[in-house]
């Protein structure tokens, strides 16, 4: 079908899981700024106080010279977040916290293919957040095989991949290092899931509104 550009923005809603205290609500506060001209690792503003009364969060963007209104909820949801339907899953972890990571997959990964089994091509995203505060494991810690408590990118990406899921990226939303392109990224997934070709079309850049 044609784009009609008349006609209201399509809505993607976004269901963010993971464990408390992961950094969600700091990463929705961090997408209300959108994308802004500034230097993502040092901006120069603080981050906005997001009620979660107030949700869904809705962002509007321009991708594929289409508009776009992106609907983030969370485990806070005012609607117990099992009874949504989202057309895009973002499992999220504390890089600082591994338990976090492992609960992705003895926790929440049952929830998606238990709740949201609705649609075999739903695409799910691992977002790994805090990035900021990673550190490099000691020589004591990596004695025997042994790791630390902060997750390394490729054990991430690893975890991702054994679970099937879509995509893997980290950020810092506190800092708001590589969130630009984490927001980027969501976007052009969100996107499309309103094609005939579900989310395997091919990506482009977006604007957020």
């Amino acid at each position: 079908m044609p784009y009609d550009p008349s006609l209201p923005p399509p809505e993607v809603n976004i269901l963010l899981l993971g464990d408390e205290e992961v950094g969600k609500s700091t990463f929705l506060s961090r997408l209300s700024l959108g994308i802004r001209p500034h230097n993502d690792d040092l901006p120069p503003y603080s981050l906005p106080q997001l009620r979660d009364s107030d949700q869904p969060f809705t962002f509007n963007i321009s991708l594929y010279n289409r508009a776009y209104t992106l609907a983030f909820s969370d485990t806070a949801s005012p609607t117990s977040y099992t009874l949504l339907r989202p057309d895009f899953i973002v499992l999220c972890y504390d890089i600082s916290r591994r338990n976090t990571l492992e609960s992705l997959r003895t926790r929440w990964l049952p929830i998606v293919n238990s709740h949201f089994n609705y649609d075999e091509a739903l695409p799910v995203m691992v977002l790994g957040l805090k990035r900021d505060l990673r550190r490099e494991w000691t020589e004591e810690e990596k004695k025997d095989g042994g790791r630390g408590e902060c997750v390394m990118p490729q054990e991430g990406l690893g975890l991702a991949t054994e679970m099937l899921c879509d995509r893997y990226a980290e950020c810092s939303a506190e800092t708001g290092e590589l969130c630009k392109e984490v927001l980027e990224d969501v976007a052009r997934t969100s996107a499309k899931t309103t094609t005939e070709n579900g989310a395997k079309t091919q990506g482009a850049n977006c604007v957020v509104m």
